[in-house]
């Protein structure tokens, strides 16, 4: 499958290719099937680089030059420590989304194709130099028939093709890294690429752009000093979104005076409890909260932007990390490690001793800090690296996590330099495990009828099971293998030696008919020894190739 797909794309993996033994990893480009990638062009492949070119920063601005998907790719690495070293991490976090923006004339044919209607009978005015040009689209600030401020996000021409090309080229590639190197099979490189696919397919949609805006309003509707656009359904489509102008600056520009002029404390910590109550208690949070995205109006208040990037959490999963966000503010590292193995997916190497120690030494080692100095974030990314190194395959929603949290480290820490994010984080998961989240009625009502159903059928169940002791009869099962599977085991090996036996007893026996002198005779040999050596040659032909194929396809299905 990838020799048909390099065909068609060949440049693309000669891009993947260079890249992956610019950065170190020959073996890959060996184990993918990536070499023939350079054989029409030898000139092209590039000399064996020291280690220190490896660095994150050349990574990112190779991704950069590959186009939007890998640059979104990137993004997506940016957020799985247990995947690449903290070099890597820290310059995919400043990867840079912004590329040249596209003439105003393709934007309005889109606008009007998207919409079905004139320009001018939406917009009283809108900006034909973009405020922002990004991977996947540009921003246009424009002013509705009525007088509202709103800015128009329109997607680039034909960046859905390209996408989905990309998308298509990168799928062998991951099955072939799963099925030929430890690590593709540790963490799931088939599966990483499914998600990755779902993300960006996702972006690709701002209708659900859109319903993200509209979900997190009324997660922050209470928090008067933060604020989300509302976005306008009659002038969205897949590939048009229009939503309110919220004007302001980045985070990260603010001046000394400016801080003098706001109340950052309670902007920083009103920050966090949001995005704690969007992760713990509505499994639902915006997923990358870097300063570009959170301005502070003139109003003094926190705009939240760009929620293309969104990330769910499940029930039981907040409850997990709930658990694991106190154990982290009481610095109890054994108990951080019991809640971070029994969330992540163990795989055969997995040492629980040796993650339990690195887990309380990652601990310890930070509870050295004061709690102002500590960054949460930051430390549930050290956490999800030593899962990865130790056997445990983590739930990309703990990445995720931890990168939105070191996010918002940065982000609190600018509005106000003595915020103490743990403090936060702590008190806040305090309150949702002391009962701060009420249970829901349907819940209430399920845990009585199911109680009811215990009590009503108690009695008949212990009569039951009394009545069986008594006579005898009580059979304890246990499924411990699969039976089936190991009584097919045993007589595909009974076949296969009783054909090796008589494939032996021909040869023998042709062996044998080679020193009878007969007329009739095949190339110079007895015809009827020459038949059996032929029989037994075909027969261990077709037997050394269900050998082969049976343990193929047993592979496959482990």
């Amino acid at each position: 499958m990838i020799v048909r797909e390099m065909a068609r794309h060949p440049g693309r993996y000669r891009d993947i290719a260079r890249l992956l033994l610019k950065y170190g990893r020959s073996d890959l480009v060996h184990r993918a099937g990536l070499e023939s990638a350079f054989l029409d062009d030898p000139d092209s492949a590039p000399p064996d680089l020291a280690a220190d070119l490896a660095k994150g920063e050349s990574l990112a601005a190779d991704l950069e030059r590959m186009g939007p998907t890998f640059i979104k790719l990137g993004q997506l690495l940016s957020t799985r420590a247990d995947l690449l070293p903290q070099s890597y991490i820290d310059g995919l976090t400043r990867l840079q989304d912004r590329l040249e923006p596209f003439p105003f004339d393709d934007a309005r044919a889109i606008i009007e194709e998207e919409l079905g209607v004139r320009l001018s009978r939406v917009f009283d005015e809108i900006d034909e130099a973009p405020m922002a040009a990004a991977s996947l689209g540009q921003v246009h600030a424009a002013t509705l028939r009525g007088g509202r401020d709103v800015v128009v996000k329109v997607q680039r021409p034909g960046i859905r093709r390209q996408v989905l090309d990309d998308l298509e080229m990168l799928e062998p590639i991951a099955e072939a890294l799963e099925r030929h190197t430890d690590g593709g099979q540790a963490f799931g490189a088939v599966d990483l690429l499914a998600r990755f696919r779902r993300s960006l397919v996702d972006e690709l949609d701002y209708r659900k752009e859109a319903a993200n805006l509209v979900r997190l309003r009324g997660i922050v509707a209470n928090r008067t000093r933060l604020v989300v656009p509302r976005p306008y359904d009659d002038f969205t489509s897949s590939r048009v979104l229009t939503m309110d102008r919220v004007r302001g600056r980045k985070v990260t520009e603010m001046t000394p005076l400016a801080r003098l002029e706001i109340d950052g404390a309670a902007l920083a910590h009103d920050l966090f409890d949001a995005y704690l109550d969007q992760i713990l208690i509505e499994g639902f949070f915006h997923a990358d909260p870097h300063p570009g995205n959170v301005l502070l109006t003139p109003e003094g208040r926190l705009g939240l932007i760009d929620l293309g990037m969104v990330a769910q959490v499940a029930p039981q999963m907040r409850d997990r990390l709930t658990r694991l966000l106190l154990a982290l503010g009481e610095q109890r590292g054994e108990e951080v490690a019991r809640m971070a193995s029994e969330m992540s997916e163990r795989l055969d190497e997995y040492d629980e001793r040796r993650f339990t120690a690195e887990v309380s030494q990652i601990v310890e080692r930070h509870g050295a800090a004061t709690l102002g100095q500590l960054d949460v974030g930051r430390l549930v990314l050290e956490i999800t690296r030593a899962c990865g190194t130790s056997g445990l395959r983590p739930p990309a929603e703990l990445s995720m996590v931890g990168k939105a949290l070191l996010n918002l480290d940065m982000v609190a820490r600018t509005l106000d330099p003595d915020v103490a994010p743990v403090e936060i984080v702590q008190a806040r998961a305090m309150e949702l495990a002391r009962g701060g989240v009420r249970p829901s009625m349907s819940g209430l009502l399920n845990a009585a009828m199911e109680t009811r159903d215990f009590v009503e059928q108690l009695p008949g169940r212990v009569n039951r099971a009394m009545d069986v002791l008594a006579s005898g009869s009580f059979k304890l099962e246990v499924d411990a293998f699969d039976e089936k599977e190991l009584l097919y085991g045993l007589h595909r090996m009974a076949n296969r030696i009783a054909t090796g036996l008589v494939l032996a007893a021909l040869i023998v026996g042709a062996a044998l008919l080679m020193n009878v002198q007969t007329s009739s005779r095949i190339a110079g040999y007895p015809a009827l020894a020459f038949l059996l050596f032929m029989a037994a040659a075909v027969g261990g032909a077709w037997l050394v190739g269900s050998i082969v194929l049976g343990d193929r396809r047993l592979r496959r299905k482990r």
